[in-house]
C-alpha cells in the first residue's frame, strides 16, 4: 500500500535528514552487537537483583557477574540498572539502644581493642541485642557473630529481653559449632551479659568475656552493621502482623541469605559461609 505522505516529504517537515530515518528504522529493526549485548546484561542484572531478594546494587552486582567469568564494568551496571529502574538498598546510620548498663554487677574488660583481627573462626566472637516492631509488640533477637567470617552462628527471638535470652543465642551457638578455650566473647554492658547465669555459662566453655566502653556503639561495630544490613534489607521493607510471622522471616534471612549467599565487601566478595571454606 502507498504511503500517503512520502518519507522525503516527511522527514523535510520534522526537519531530519533521510538517512537519518532509515539509519533509525535498521536499529529498530537489527540491534548492533553492543545493544544485543546489553539486553543480555540487562537480564542477567535483572535475575542477579531478584536473586538478592532486590538488595543489591552495582558494586555486589558486578562482583556476582566476575565469579561467573562476565567482567563488566560498575559504571555500564549502574547505567542499565538505573535505566531499568533497579537500586539496591543503600545503608543509613543505625543505631538502636536495648543496653541496660546501670547495674551493679561486674564489667568485664574490653579485651577486643587489644587484639588483631582474628585469623581463623571460633577466636572471637560478638553479641548484641536488637528489637523488630510487630502488630502483637515488640520481638527481642539476640544474634551471636563470628568476627572472622562475619557469620551468624547463633540467635534467639523471644518477647522479653532478658538473661534467657542471650543463654539461649549462646546455647545455640554452642550446639552448632563448640568454642574452643579461651574464645573471647564480646558484648556490651547490658544486664543480660554481665549476669550471673550468662557470665557463669561463659566460664564453663572456658570462654573470656569482653565488654565495650560505656555507651560506645563503635567497639562492637561488627554486630552494628549486621543489624543496620537487617533492618534496611529486610524489617524496614514490610510490616509483621504476629511474631511467628517475623521469627520465620528473619530466620530464612539469616540462614538462607545472609549467612550463605548475601555478598559481603570485607570478605572479597565472599559470603560468610563461603569465605570460612575458601579460608580453610
Amino acid at each position: 500500500m502507498k504511503t500517503e505522505h512520502p518519507i522525503r516529504s516527511l522527514c523535510e517537515a520534522f526537519e531530519v535528514s533521510t538517512s537519518g530515518y532509515y539509519d533509525w528504522v535498521n536499529r529498530s529493526t537489527h540491534p548492533s552487537p553492543r545493544a544485543q549485548e546489553n539486553a543480555l546484561l540487562v537480564a542477567q542484572i535483572t535475575q542477579i537483583h531478584l536473586a538478592s531478594r532486590e538488595t543489591y546494587g552495582s558494586p555486589r552486582i558486578q562482583q556476582v557477574l566476575v565469579k561467573a567469568g562476565r567482567s563488566h564494568g560498575r559504571n555500564r551496571i549502574a547505567r542499565l540498572m538505573r535505566q531499568e529502574h533497579l537500586c539496591g538498598r543503600a545503608k543509613r546510620r543505625f543505631r538502636v539502644r536495648t543496653t541496660d548498663s546501670n547495674h551493679d554487677q561486674p564489667i568485664a574488660p574490653n579485651r577486643l581493642a587489644q587484639l588483631p583481627a582474628p585469623s581463623a573462626p571460633n577466636q572471637i566472637w560478638v553479641g548484641d541485642i536488637t528489637y523488630i516492631s510487630t502488630e502483637e509488640g515488640w520481638l527481642y533477637l539476640a544474634g551471636i557473630m563470628d568476627l572472622y567470617s562475619r557469620r551468624i552462628v547463633g540467635w534467639a527471638m523471644d518477647q522479653n529481653i532478658d538473661t534467657q535470652l542471650v543463654l539461649a543465642a549462646w546455647n545455640m551457638a554452642q550446639t552448632h559449632r563448640p568454642s574452643p578455650p579461651e574464645l573471647v566473647f564480646h558484648s556490651d554492658r547490658g544486664c543480660q551479659y554481665a549476669s550471673a547465669e550468662f557470665r557463669h555459662a561463659l566460664a564453663q566453655c572456658q570462654t573470656l568475656p569482653s565488654m565495650s566502653r560505656k555507651a560506645c556503639c563503635y567497639d562492637n561495630a561488627a554486630m552494628e552493621s549486621f543489624w543496620s544490613t537487617l533492618k534496611q534489607e529486610l524489617i524496614y521493607r514490610r510490616c509483621f502482623k504476629t511474631r511467628a510471622e517475623a521469627r520465620q522471616v528473619i530466620f530464612d534471612f539469616i540462614e538462607a541469605f545472609y549467612n550463605r549467599q548475601r555478598l559481603h565487601s570485607s570478605l572479597n566478595y565472599f559470603c560468610p559461609v563461603d569465605f570460612e571454606n575458601q579460608n580453610n
